[in-house]
């Protein structure tokens, strides 16, 4: 009787064990500049939990809307879980079960057929940051498709126009540490909405405004966060370069400079000086509709305030002009001295010094001589064949990725995706628009589901994200799908057995003195490690100038630029150096005119006379969770937000049913008539799926058009006409 009692409470506490909660370390994966630290709960082996760790000096154990049910989404019933063949015509989202065997043979015996007949180029890979971690991120296919001598992808849909002007301005910098704008008197929040995309910044700011500084914000229509600043400057669309020169034009010529900081640390002030002399704010102001008053206040004031700093988003460059326009942002704290000042200086994106092998990570020396490269904004033109590129594109593989939603000119991207003759492997958490069109669909895990180690294109830390749970069904992580793809292919190279924590100890570099001796055990002990960098309430990277630029100096006029044109990042192109662009490049920041707009463009304006901006939903991550009902009903559903007098002369009232269109294709929503917008805009955010609404979304109706450096995107330089849908 006693053993079987002993038995009975050892068997007790066995089951008490199995059920209490263990935690994890995460990381956010999502392309957002947070990256924030997360606590994983786990009870008998399930995710019940997801929060904010609140140790985490800048993310503080907030999570944003987007993530507050992540574990949730981990459990969705709509959930890709096994490998499917197509069963249907291409687009009809038809599939059927096979093994992951099948599945790797039938890629390996397609793949295999199109070298043998067109070569490795006819294969493209498309990815991006649907995961932003160094292991399972942008990077993560890189070397398999090095290795398999495939077409070299260049990804520039974001950010890549303002790292082109940045790097030719002051290098490869991190520049100002955004935990610095609590020392901050003046921020100026340029094309950034914060609230809805930077949420653990806007925390930071908000905390500086209550300490007493004044916070602007420039945005063509009214958004979360211009609603809450003490001034909002509503320039228009693709105009923030003739804001900016404006700006350099008041400080110079009212003898706002500093001297002292120009003559030691910049170099080309007096060829930048005579082009500003052009850009007064009367001729600004009727280029970018700011009042010429308030133009020269915003200059005196940024210049005269101590501890002024700058936050310019990724928007400003989705035109034309737009890294034109970054560079002269870019140059504004040299011109004033601000970077001596902590909380000074500019925030782009502090990614530049983490401390990364990127070349073990891609694997550029794996690359065919003479490999081309492709742009993915132009993959519409490719698939259809108007690019007139030999060999054509017979076999596309898409993860981390859903370009029918975020690319350019999607309805052009559907029509290449329904070719017979092209075989489309995609890699996805559910059957997105793009993963509709897939002849061979594979499951992919979520963050809880595998290990990885974030860095930040939005703060200074270096996060760890553990395996929490097991992955449902036969899902694989990216890593584990690229080493099955290696092993069926015969690639021998050691990269491609490492598990994910191997991967992590070979990709960063341990020796850099911004990791400050630790091991991976920091990591497992604390979830996080700050850059050593410096203190935040008293960093000044610039102060005495030290740019990593040629001159070792903010280079106002860019020899590079002259000699070497124009360049995308290596991160962005697999850190393959060959067939840069190299079109020439203005060595000095000034304005380019947007596109399309009615002063540039009459003819065009005159069937579609309004502009449109697509900035980034409060309630999606790009398109993810655009197919969740819950999230739907937080977001709202697809709304077309129009001015007063643009919707009476169409006689459209609040609500109703709605068609976007131009030349590219057509979109509908609903009607949200505000004075939010100015006269002349209309706004549509990203991300909506086109199977779950009418037409389909925004991006139908974008250019694939070259901003003007970097190869940036022009998603908000585009014309439309907007009427009540039929």
């Amino acid at each position: 009787m006693l053993e079987e009692r002993i038995s009975e409470i050892d068997a007790e506490a066995a089951a008490k064990t199995a059920s209490e909660a263990v935690t994890r370390l995460g990381a956010c994966p999502h392309d957002c500049p947070d990256t924030c630290s997360m606590i994983y709960t786990v009870e008998s082996g399930r995710l019940t939990d997801v929060r904010g760790n609140p140790d985490h000096p800048m993310t503080r154990g907030a999570l944003c809307g987007k993530l507050k049910d992540f574990d949730r989404h981990h459990y969705n019933p709509d959930r890709i879980l096994y490998p499917m063949r197509r069963a249907g015509p291409k687009g009809s989202g038809q599939f059927e079960r096979i093994t992951w065997d099948e599945a790797l043979s039938e890629i390996h015996r397609r793949f295999s057929t199109i070298i043998e007949t067109h070569g490795a180029e006819a294969i493209l890979p498309y990815n991006y940051l649907g995961n932003e971690g160094v292991v399972q991120g942008l990077t993560v296919g890189d070397a398999f498709f090095n290795r398999l001598g495939a077409t070299v992808a260049e990804k520039t849909f974001c950010g890549s126009g303002s790292c082109t002007a940045w790097l030719l301005t002051v290098g490869p910098t991190n520049g100002t540490d955004p935990m610095s704008f609590e020392q901050s008197k003046l921020i100026v929040i340029w094309g950034c909405n914060s609230v809805s995309t930077n949420l653990h910044h806007w925390h930071v700011v908000k905390e500086a405004q209550r300490n007493g500084a004044k916070v602007v914000v420039i945005d063509p229509y009214r958004s979360r966060t211009a609603a809450q600043a003490d001034w909002h400057l509503m320039p228009k669309p693709g105009t923030d370069g003739a804001l900016a020169m404006a700006m350099i034009h008041v400080i110079i010529a009212e003898g706002l400079t500093d001297d002292d900081y120009i003559a030691r640390h910049t170099v080309g002030f007096e060829p930048l000086k005579e082009r500003a002399q052009a850009f007064t704010p009367e001729y600004a102001a009727e280029i970018c509709g700011i009042p010429a008053e308030d133009i020269r206040h915003l200059a005196r004031e940024y210049a005269t305030t101590p501890n002024a700093a700058l936050r310019p988003g990724v928007a400003v460059e989705r035109s034309a002009g737009g890294a034109q326009a970054l560079r002269a942002i870019f140059s504004l704290p040299a011109l004033t001295g601000s970077w001596k000042d902590p909380g000074g200086g500019i925030y782009q994106m502090p990614l530049w010094e983490f401390p990364v092998h990127w070349d073990r990570v891609c694997r550029p020396d794996l690359i065919p001589e003479g490999t081309r490269v492709i742009n993915v904004l132009k993959l519409g033109e490719v698939l259809t064949g108007e690019a007139g590129i030999d060999p054509g594109i017979h076999a596309l593989m898409v993860y981390n990725a859903n370009p029918v939603s975020n690319s350019t000119e999607t309805a052009k991207i559907k029509r290449g995706l329904a070719r017979e003759d092209l075989f489309t492997v995609v890699s996805e958490h559910f059957v997105t628009d793009t993963a509709r069109y897939a002849d061979i669909l594979l499951p992919a895990t979520m963050a809880a589901e595998h290990d990885d180690m974030m860095f930040s294109w939005g703060h200074f830390f270096f996060t760890l994200n553990q395996k929490a749970i097991e992955p449902p069904g036969e899902t694989v992580s990216n890593a584990e799908l690229f080493r099955r793809l290696a092993k069926t292919f015969g690639f021998t190279e050691p990269q491609f057995s490492m598990s994910e924590a191997e991967l992590m100890e070979w990709y960063l570099d341990w020796e850099s003195p911004k990791l400050g001796g630790i091991s991976m055990d920091h990591f497992r002990q604390h979830g996080w490690y700050r850059l050593n960098v410096g203190d935040p309430a008293t960093r000044t990277p610039h102060a005495e100038g030290n740019f990593p630029t040629p001159s070792g100096k903010c280079e106002f006029y860019s020899e590079a630029a002259v000699t070497g044109g124009n360049f995308v990042a290596p991160p962005f192109r697999q850190m393959y150096e060959q067939f840069q662009g190299g079109e020439p490049l203005d060595p000095l920041p000034g304005y380019v005119p947007a596109n399309e707009r009615p002063e540039t463009n009459p003819g065009q304006a005159e069937r579609y006379p309004l502009n449109i901006v697509s900035p980034k939903s409060h309630g999606f991550l790009n398109s993810q969770y655009a197919n969740e009902a819950h999230k739907i009903r937080a977001q709202g559903e697809q709304t077309i937000l129009i001015n007063p007098a643009d919707a009476t002369s169409r006689e459209i009232t609040e609500g109703a049913l709605v068609r976007v269109f131009n030349d590219r294709g057509a979109f509908h929503g609903q009607a949200r008539v505000t004075d939010e917008v100015p006269p002349g805009l209309v706004i549509a955010s990203l991300g909506y799926w086109h199977s779950l609404n009418r037409d389909g979304a925004v991006n139908v109706i974008s250019a694939s058009t070259y901003g003007g450096m970097g190869h940036s995107p022009t998603f908000s330089d585009n014309l439309v006409q907007v009427g009540l849908a039929q």
